[in-house]
């Protein structure tokens, strides 16, 4: 994929900042790659009116039988625009195989949390609950188990006293925007190279 201007495809359900980020990456000449298509599972999602031009839509979850179905709709999407990476931005929705397999290691996802730690939901709530005193963001590949694939980069961000879930929400969010376009820059220089659960960037670990 290094040869040419990667082709997204943006997942996302919500406000969409990683999706205004990336777009704004791609119009400065920051990130060499092109929105394909941004498929939404909201309908009211603000993500919609952050695509710089690209072509958007509204898939509606309640029109399919089933998650695997409903997925089967996305490759669908996915295919027909081109798409080389997927990149879930705020996606809240937990993908089936059927989308997995067809971009196996060509799925990545932006988590609010250091994981394997506080994985789901509300993960800046579960680390102030838990009395962590560091968190983060990862970048990882996505596969079958819900905030589970090999991870690509992490950045801390420490917990400062007085955090609340806004706050930390806020501040974390500065640093994912920051982590996913370094790590999207990796995959579309062709830097990354992955053994198992282990993914290297450059030759190094």
């Amino acid at each position: 994929m290094s040869d040419r201007r990667l082709t997204l495809g943006i997942l996302v359900s919500g406000r969409g900042s990683n999706l205004a980020a990336i777009v704004a990456a791609i119009a400065s000449g920051a990130l060499p790659a092109t929105v394909g298509v941004v498929l939404s599972s909201k309908k009211e999602a603000q993500a919609l009116q952050k695509t710089g031009g690209a072509p958007a839509y509204f898939v509606d979850p309640a029109g399919y039988a089933d998650r695997a179905e409903y997925d089967g709709a996305l490759v669908n999407l996915l295919k027909a625009h081109g798409v080389d990476l997927v990149v879930l931005a705020g996606y809240m929705r937990w993908v089936t195989p059927t989308l997995i397999e067809p971009y196996r290691h060509r799925i990545i996802n932006i988590h609010p949390s250091l994981l394997p730690a506080f994985p789901g939901l509300r993960a800046q709530r579960q680390a102030l609950e838990h009395g962590a005193k560091i968190t983060g963001c990862t970048v990882h590949f996505v596969d079958e188990k819900l905030d589970h694939g090999p991870i690509i980069a992490q950045t801390a961000t420490p917990i400062l006293e007085g955090d609340t879930e806004a706050t930390l929400s806020e501040r974390i969010l500065h640093e994912e925007h920051k982590l996913l376009l370094s790590a999207m820059g990796h995959i579309a220089a062709g830097r990354l190279q992955i053994n198992g659960r282990i993914v290297s960037i450059g030759g190094m670990s």
